[in-house]
């Protein structure tokens, strides 16, 4: 396939979030020592993408294996490349599974990086946290991590924000962040580590997020898939301008199962 025929996808992003470079190695560092302390480390990356963080992990811990597990065949093709390309590939799996009570675990780290949805059955209301915090208590092995990345509503958002939102947004749909954490100590765990992404991050995420699209829509506006592309792009940006940006944050909890 050209570059004309198709518009790119997402190939301006690292991470499928607004995480930066700097914040990703923290992580890293902060979490290989449980992977270390391990007679047999292993990493379970819970509605993984392409498995940015855990390919990171692998490669600073040389004897850990993983397991990611997402239904994007696209992105789970795209982390087994990845994983081919730096030496990894007979360290990782790539599963095409649901992340709902998976059979995967338990794990000396597990990521779960703004999927905690994932880990709840279908018909579950939101907000999902409690669901999916009980579910990564059960799936983290004693004296491992769990990296949970997750929203929280920064402010309420007002009745224009929630309408400029997805189809359907509701208040109730996130906690705030002081909510969030003690939900993750109703759980079973202490919390290592609360970090918060910072509009940077944010800003580089949705613009990356975009970017590859809005060029081919430039190169190519006539194309027959022009108009989907194009209606798409329009329509994601303005639920963020109008709708969930600097209202809705994504929290990183690094956090310690309790004994």
């Amino acid at each position: 396939m050209t570059f004309a025929d198709a518009p790119p996808r997402l190939t301006r992003l690292t991470f499928h979030g607004p995480l930066s470079e700097a914040r990703a190695a923290r992580m890293v560092a902060r979490v290989a020592g449980a992977l270390r302390a391990a007679e047999r480390p292993t990493v379970l990356d819970l509605g993984c993408g392409w498995g940015e963080l855990t390919l990171r992990l692998l490669a600073a811990v040389p004897t850990a294996t993983a397991v990611g597990v997402d239904l994007n065949e696209e992105d789970l093709e795209r982390g087994r490349a990845l994983a081919r390309a730096r030496g990894l590939a007979d360290r990782v799996e790539f599963a095409s599974e649901s992340a709902t009570d998976t059979a995967r675990g338990p794990a000396d780290v597990v990521l779960c990086l703004s999927s905690g949805h994932a880990l709840c059955p279908a018909d579950a209301a939101p907000p999902y946290t409690a669901g999916a915090l009980r579910a990564l208590r059960r799936l983290v092995r004693p004296g491992g991590r769990v990296v949970l990345g997750e929203g929280f509503w920064q402010r309420t958002p007002t009745a224009a924000e929630l309408a400029a939102m997805w189809p359907d947004a509701r208040t109730d749909e996130h906690l705030y962040l002081g909510d969030l954490t003690d939900a993750a100590v109703a759980a079973g765990f202490r919390p290592e580590w609360v970090e918060t992404a910072s509009d940077e991050e944010w800003e580089e995420f949705e613009a990356a997020y975009l970017a590859d699209v809005e060029v081919w829509l430039a190169a190519n506006p006539s194309h027959p898939r022009a108009a989907r592309a194009r209606e798409r792009a329009d329509r994601h940006r303005a639920i963020w301008l109008r709708g969930y940006r600097r209202v809705l944050g994504t929290a990183y909890l690094t956090l310690v199962p309790v004994d």
